[in-house]
């Protein structure tokens, strides 16, 4: 049960991470705005109108879901990882580890600066894709729960990240050979139904593929995949990792040396 101390440390971390993210927003902020602008640009633009419609929207609007969500994923993941390694690196983490801050305290706290950062640049994605379409949302409760629950399981993804890191080459890594596949291939730029059979069934391992279209669901009405089960994915996901997070805390993994 939290506590009024737990509260101040958690409110303490978050507001860490938040005042960081603006602090630095021209590394934050900007870079993430301008690589999905050129995606709407290219994507878009120049290779969408030689696209068919997709369920009656057109690829412009299809691709606006996606586009969001890769967003936030990936800016929920490196704001952690970031900056969770970082105070790992200059060693100021263990002033948090030695304090009596339960280990839950910590792991909420850097994960909610993560979702604070997925958020706010989604929106900022959102914004950016009205100059291009004109998407219609049909259930915002959809684009909020998945826009949360997917900031929230990369987040916890990018604490084992931090933890198991021991340089940046490591940290780096996973965001290079594994996040950015997992995007690519998760239904951002198409419908995972126009895939070869065998494709479709490899694409229902990328968790990629339930963020996106429990996303697109809450946009558009309809999805690749059931939204029902798009929102188990995202609860077990968010369970799993979050006790792996808390075993490797209890145990130091990657935190004692």
């Amino acid at each position: 049960m939290i506590n009024h101390d737990h509260y101040i440390a958690l409110k303490t971390i978050v507001r860490k991470e938040a005042n960081r993210i603006i602090r630095i927003w021209s590394q934050t902020l900007l870079p993430p705005l301008i690589t999905q602008t050129l995606y709407f640009v290219i994507f878009g633009k120049f290779i969408g109108s030689q696209v068919k419609a997709i369920n009656g929207v057109s690829y412009m609007e299809f691709i606006v879901p996606g586009l969001v969500m890769m967003a936030v994923i990936s800016n929920a993941y490196g704001n952690v990882v970031a900056s969770f390694y970082g105070a790992k690196f200059q060693r100021s983490i263990e002033e948090i580890l030695v304090s009596p801050t339960p280990d839950w305290v910590i792991i909420a706290g850097y994960v909610l600066g993560g979702v604070v950062r997925g958020v706010v640049v989604g929106i900022l994605v959102f914004i950016v894709s009205l100059l291009f379409a004109h998407p219609i949302v049909t259930h915002w409760w959809a684009v909020i729960l998945f826009t949360f629950l997917s900031s929230v399981v990369f987040s916890l993804a990018a604490l084992i990240n931090g933890m198991f890191a021991r340089n940046f080459d490591e940290v780096a890594f996973f965001q290079n050979f594994i996040l950015t596949p997992l995007i690519y291939l998760g239904g951002v730029f198409y419908s995972v139904h126009s895939l070869p059979k065998l494709w479709q069934q490899i694409s229902l391992y990328n968790p990629l593929v339930y963020m996106v279209n429990g996303f697109r669901y809450g946009f558009f009405g309809f999805s690749d995949v059931n939204p029902g089960i798009c929102l188990v994915i995202l609860l077990v996901l968010t369970i799993i990792l979050g006790l792996v997070n808390l075993f490797l805390f209890k145990k130091g993994i990657g935190l004692k040396n």
